[in-house]
């Protein structure tokens, strides 16, 4: 069978879409709504060439922006060879182990969820149901951000509380990223011609959303996200690990109320709060050029809780044979890549100054050759990965 996938990922106030030519295993069109609901709402059209067409579209909601992506598909003579649509969903609970048809039940399940992701799950029901009543006759296919975790062994993914609260309520570690995390992984084994079923290797997803995960023969072992994805590293506003008892603390000190404090933990912290200027770790590499203090040390927490990571995340493999740089920030922040190496000098790392900086040889590997540890970077392809997962699915 041949054709295009549509690939949608509805997030709380965007839309990103791309088009993929299942053949040529490429995307064809692809395109972004952002700040949706919002006077400077838009959409941003790009073709295979890197062509880009900007349209403001002021006030626009989510089901006008799929609307307006439907309208140019149909335009560009793309929707009459469309033959399924994939959704990116990013909690899907125990639920589900795997790519699966959407069916009724399965959006009960995924409105289920909606407690472990109320940002991301109702978004992408709104994804879902638009694009169900558009496109009745087209096979429509669930791709979970959770579901490469579920390998994971309850001594990974288990918090030491009352177990009732797992059995009865769900509370575990379900880890997110994994689109991204197994298209890596299985990128990196390619590359450097390791055994698939005798391999180990840790990848760093790095973006405003940050984690690590550790995959042996192709299989997540553990990840830094937890129950949400507010656990684990320092991200662009989000604190990563911090100790439970901060929440009472700041309650009985400061009089904050429980979402004040969510609300700060995953909006005003991180980067963000850690500098106080800027959730974005291109201009605080600019600012730590010039002496900045407050810049600089954000950047330094941020890589040290990384490489302890890292690190920590070689005790869940038998092996290790790479280390893998992904995302926005693992892709071309090199000065956090070269902190973050000179950090796990312990394990035998060694960082080629000069590959760093051409973002690696044509494997993409950054690191000398006498590093113990290949070190690499790889950009991540989630869209393609749920391309594949929603063809393989029909």
């Amino acid at each position: 069978m041949s054709g295009l996938i549509l690939v949608l990922n509805s997030g709380s106030s965007s839309l990103k879409f791309s088009v993929v030519d299942h053949s040529a295993d490429r995307a064809v069109f692809e395109g972004l709504a952002e700040q949706l609901g919002g006077e400077a709402a838009k959409i941003t059209f790009k073709t295979a060439t890197g062509q880009r067409e900007p349209q403001t579209m002021p006030g626009i909601d989510h089901h006008q922006a799929l609307a307006a992506v439907f309208d140019k598909l149909s335009e560009r003579k793309l929707m009459q060879d469309i033959i399924a649509i994939g959704h990116r969903v990013v909690h899907g609970g125990e639920f589900f182990n795997q790519p699966t048809l959407i069916t009724e039940e399965v959006i009960a399940k995924i409105r289920a969820c909606e407690p472990l992701a109320p940002l991301h799950n109702p978004a992408h029901l709104i994804g879902i149901l638009g694009a169900r009543e558009a496109c009745p006759h087209l096979p429509q296919v669930a791709v979970f951000d959770t579901a490469f975790h579920q390998t994971m062994p309850p001594k990974a993914f288990l918090y030491a509380v009352p177990i009732a609260l797992y059995e009865q309520h769900g509370v575990r570690r379900y880890g997110f990223h994994g689109t991204s995390h197994e298209y890596v992984s299985g990128e990196t084994i390619k590359r450097l011609q390791l055994d698939p079923e005798d391999s180990g290797v840790i990848v760093a997803h790095l973006g405003n959303g940050a984690s690590v995960c550790a995959v042996a023969n192709g299989k997540s072992m553990d990840t830094s996200m937890g129950l949400t994805p507010l656990e684990g590293l320092v991200m662009g506003t989000r604190s990563g690990d911090i100790d439970a008892g901060v929440l009472q603390y700041l309650h009985n000190t400061c009089g904050m109320s429980l979402e004040d404090i969510m609300d700060m933990l995953n909006k005003r912290s991180g980067l963000l709060g850690l500098s106080n200027q800027s959730n974005d770790m291109r201009s605080l590499c600019e600012l730590a050029s010039t002496g900045d203090a407050a810049a600089t040390t954000a950047i330094e927490v941020f890589c040290y809780r990384l490489a302890k990571y890292i690190a920590a995340y070689s005790v869940a493999l038998e092996r290790l044979d790479a280390i893998v740089f992904t995302g926005g920030i693992g892709e071309n922040a090199r000065p956090v890549r070269a902190r973050v190496a000179a950090l796990l000098k312990n394990l035998g790392v060694s960082l080629s100054d000069e590959l760093n900086q051409e973002n690696g040889d044509p494997r993409g590997v950054i690191s000398n050759p006498q590093s113990r540890i290949p070190l690499l970077v790889i950009p991540t392809q989630e869209e393609l990965m749920i391309a594949r997962a929603t063809f393989s699915s029909i």
